[in-house]
């Protein structure tokens, strides 16, 4: 499992995994939903703490390593 997220996409994934999983405890709707938001939240906060996203790898994206402007020889 290599790196596909960069620290800014990390920082986002753990914060809103974390707001998602609050939301999931205090929220007053139907248990259904408050799975739902524990799994897109507990998702984000995994993904966020281990810096691998399966569905990023999937479509090819990667936001760890930063392409800076290619360099002169």
């Amino acid at each position: 499992m290599s790196c596909n997220l960069g620290n800014t996409e990390r920082a986002i994934r753990v914060v809103l995994g974390g707001i998602l999983v609050t939301v999931g405890y205090l929220a007053d709707v139907s248990m259904g939903v408050v799975i739902a938001i524990y799994l897109v939240g507990a998702v984000a906060l995994v993904s966020g703490i281990a810096g691998f996203c399966p569905a990023w790898k999937l479509l090819g994206i990667d936001t760890c390593h930063a392409k800076g402007p290619a360099s002169n020889p």
